[in-house]
């Protein structure tokens, strides 16, 4: 399987205002999703362009150790054929699912139980 690289990192949020305002108004990230809101504190995904490499901020977060730890998310072009071959290789990992129109996405853990993605964006 070869990925299309990291695309993006996830990290989990509780406090999605202050979040928000630590990575735009102090780091200097500009926001890419959704942009030019007033208010963040309901919403549940912020995307800030980085680069190559997206940060996102996923609201839910619970502060708690090991569920909360950052995800890495690496692009593919064609997620059926790249869980296949996951399975071939003995990596459990989830079935495919649709977070969001033209998104498709397979959960895993690595060796020693790290989260990771693989994403296709369709269209």
């Amino acid at each position: 399987m070869k990925t299309e690289g990291l695309i993006e990192v996830i990290l989990y949020a509780q406090d999605m205002a202050a979040q928000v305002a630590f990575y735009r108004d102090i780091l200097g990230l500009e926001i890419a999703y959704p942009a030019g809101l007033e208010d963040y504190r309901q919403e549940y995904w912020v995307v800030f362009e980085t680069g190559s490499c997206k940060l996102v901020l996923h609201g839910g977060g619970e502060g708690k150790s090991g569920s909360d730890a950052p995800k890495i998310v690496f692009g593919v072009a064609d997620i059926q054929s790249c869980r296949a071959e996951l399975l071939a290789a003995g990596v459990h990992v989830g079935e495919v699912r649709s977070p969001a129109p033209g998104v498709l996405v397979v959960d895993g853990r690595d060796p020693e139980g790290n989260a990771f993605s693989i994403e296709e964006h369709q269209g």
